[in-house]
């Protein structure tokens, strides 16, 4: 089992699956979310449309976790997460650490054996990159389906500083 932090763009990752810090509406957004609806092309925003018209009328909540297929990325899936949002008063790391839960509950069901995440919830969340990255390595490491169903985990930050936070709790938790 792999994993590891990286510094890249999550668009172009070449994985089973990536997660994309999603809004409730699963229609595209700013961020992480902007960037892979633009990448992925009209093919994901038709499915996300679809799913909630269909099984999602009210959004998807935050912390949980649906994929819908890749579109034009590298990837096969893209799974959608909505991570709490600290400047609306959502502060539980509970919240937190279930988007990455989910997010590997919902690869394992669709056979991802790679997944590569974002840091949910820094940057115009309001939750501080450090706090995140503790957060979803303890999440990551103690799910079951790491090691079995999910053999590679890569989280690929925007930033110096973002990875280095990544590296640090991954070293930390070693």
């Amino acid at each position: 089992m792999v994993v590891e932090a990286v510094l890249g763009d999550i668009t172009r990752e070449r994985v089973d699956a990536v997660v994309n810090a999603a809004n409730s509406s699963l229609l595209g957004g700013g961020g992480v979310d902007g960037a892979i609806h633009a990448a992925a092309g009209p093919a994901l925003l038709a499915e996300c449309r679809a799913l909630r018209k269909a099984v999602l009328p009210q959004g998807l909540p935050v912390g949980d976790a649906v994929a819908t297929g890749a579109g034009e990325l590298p990837a096969t899936w893209v799974i959608h997460t909505v991570g709490p949002n600290r400047h609306t008063g959502q502060t539980d790391p509970g919240l937190l650490a279930s988007c990455f839960r989910r997010s590997l509950d919902v690869a394992a069901q669709v056979g991802a054996r790679s997944v590569a995440f974002p840091a949910v919830s820094a940057g115009v969340y309001g939750w501080d990159v450090a706090e995140v990255a503790r957060i979803a390595v303890d999440a990551v490491r103690s799910h079951p389906a790491v090691g079995t169903d999910v053999d590679q985990v890569r989280f690929v930050l925007f930033s110096e500083p973002a990875l280095q936070a990544f590296r640090a709790a991954l070293a930390a938790s070693a």
